[in-house]
């Protein structure tokens, strides 16, 4: 009936799959982008298993929920985005609704723009997240690269990436990673942040705040610092948040779209757009993940040990790249590797080819991307040292 090829397989996902198809006993996966513990695992956070027991004792309901989800979800995600008793909420600036994951927002957005801005060109960083192109051009963008990784400092190309924004056309869309860039782990600074800014002003430009590892670099506040020097100038903005990662709640797909507006009024009407969008895409969102994130951050001992865990995921993986820059120090002189150190988040790009990662992972089992990025949170006291030994052989 379909006279279709295969579709490729997704470049991270695939790789997956060959990581649990592989039976050697010391396999490494450094590619897959979710956080892992010292012992190699993903854990479920002791505030999510005490809200999970609360809901579990309290539930008397699985109907379904309205098209914005849980209503808290919106309240604490703006409260973790603006701070509590921001102008923004005060004003009424801003809506927001539950999506399935951050991926999902995404997509609500890619939707409500459509709507919003049907002819402009949607601009991602060179690279990006790989999901960003398909999630846009799927919705109808043509999507083009601003310059963004200067591989021979390992560090941002700000000249590029200014030339490429000031060519950016008025009304475009320009994605921004809000912190612990995926893949490099290279951050945009206050400097670039207002550069942005003042481009978005002058041409009206729409920026879209993928904020999907907020906590994981510097703090849930420190975070958000970039997003508010695009506050502070009175843009509109869209953000896209994601609960998988700061929560570890991957598999309950728990995201949310917010919208902020430059009045209430126009806020509202923005928003009957989005939840227009929603109805056509999924109707109304997944409960038990929104519910989960709403109990935790309503009360109060459950968000301090919520932070208190985060700040933990995000000491240990600050811990993996001070050891994995040292481990390659003591091994090697050929390259250093300390611009890991300056990178946040869970992934940093370790400057590796693509034939140094096939040889990796024929002749030692450790799985990388391609493109040489590496999921830090993969590191383990028990495998840096096989993994600082083999990237060294291949040097």
């Amino acid at each position: 009936m379909f006279q279709l090829d295969l579709a490729p397989a997704d470049p991270i996902l695939g790789l997956t799959e060959t990581f649990k198809a592989d039976t050697h006993p010391d396999k490494i996966n450094l590619g897959v982008g979710v956080y892992q513990d010292a012992t190699g695992k993903t854990p479920i956070l002791k505030a999510v298993t005490q809200a999970e027991t609360r809901l579990l004792e309290t539930e008397t309901s699985k109907s379904y929920l309205s098209i914005p989800g849980v209503p808290e979800v919106a309240t604490y995600t703006q409260e973790l985005l603006f701070g509590a008793g921001h102008s923004i909420i005060k004003d009424g600036r801003a809506k927001t609704a539950q999506t399935p994951g951050g991926t999902g927002a995404l997509r609500v957005a890619a939707d409500f723009l459509l709507r919003a801005a049907p002819k402009a060109t949607v601009w991602i960083s060179n690279p990006s997240w790989a999901n960003h192109r398909a999630i846009f051009e799927a919705a109808g963008f043509p999507v083009k690269d601003y310059r963004y990784y200067d591989k021979a400092s390992q560090g941002l190309d700000g000249e590029g990436f200014m030339a490429d924004l000031e060519g950016v056309s008025e009304g475009d869309v320009v994605i921004l990673h809000g912190c612990c860039h995926n893949p490099s782990g290279i951050d945009l600074d206050q400097a670039a942040w207002e550069a942005i800014a003042a481009q978005a002003k002058a041409k009206k430009l729409i920026c879209l705040v993928d904020f999907a590892y907020q906590g994981f670099g510097e703090g849930l506040e420190e975070d958000r610092a970039g997003l508010h020097v695009l506050l502070d100038a009175g843009l509109a903005v869209l953000v896209a948040s994601s609960y998988s990662k700061n929560f570890g709640l991957y598999n309950e797909r728990i995201g949310a779209i917010t919208v902020v507006e430059e009045t209430a009024n126009d806020a509202v009407n923005a928003f009957s757009h989005v939840q227009a969008a929603i109805r056509a895409i999924y109707s109304s969102p997944p409960a038990h993940g929104g519910k989960i994130v709403a109990t935790i951050l309503g009360d109060a001992t459950l968000k301090a040990l919520w932070i208190q865990e985060l700040a933990d995921m995000r000491a240990r993986i600050k811990e993996m790249r001070h050891a994995f820059v040292q481990g390659m120090a003591d091994r090697q002189q050929a390259v250093d590797f300390d611009f890991i150190n300056h990178q946040k988040g869970m992934f940093s790009f370790s400057g590796l080819t693509q034939e140094q990662v096939l040889k990796l992972r024929a002749d030692n089992h450790i799985y990388i991307v391609g493109s040489g990025r590496i999921n830090v949170a993969g590191i383990t006291p028990a495998n840096i040292d096989p993994l600082c030994d083999a990237i060294a052989k291949v040097l």
